[in-house]
């Protein structure tokens, strides 16, 4: 017996999603160290990077899949930059 349909199943995906994102915000304010907030900003990156990817597999559109991997591809540049600057190299 099926108690979601596909749609259901989404919506509470997506809202896991959303709560995992709240706690990472949460990690953002009260990271004792800069380190600790530029993980919790990656985490909440990566969060939405997934929701992308599943509210396309929702929506039966390619798009949200290609901005997914742009997106992705833009978060992990900017994470080596500010690694670099906590590190106190140069650009």
């Amino acid at each position: 017996m099926n108690f979601f349909s596909i749609p259901d199943i989404y919506l509470v995906i997506l809202g896991l999603l959303f709560l995992s994102i709240i706690m990472a915000i949460i990690r953002v304010i009260k990271g004792p160290t800069a380190p600790d907030r530029i993980v919790g900003l990656d985490t909440i990156n990566t969060i939405v990077i997934v929701s992308m990817i599943i509210f396309g597999l929702a929506a039966g559109s390619v798009i949200y899949i290609d901005v997914a991997i742009v997106y992705a591809f833009l978060s992990f540049i900017s994470t080596l930059f500010i690694a670099k600057y906590l590190e106190g190299g140069e650009f």
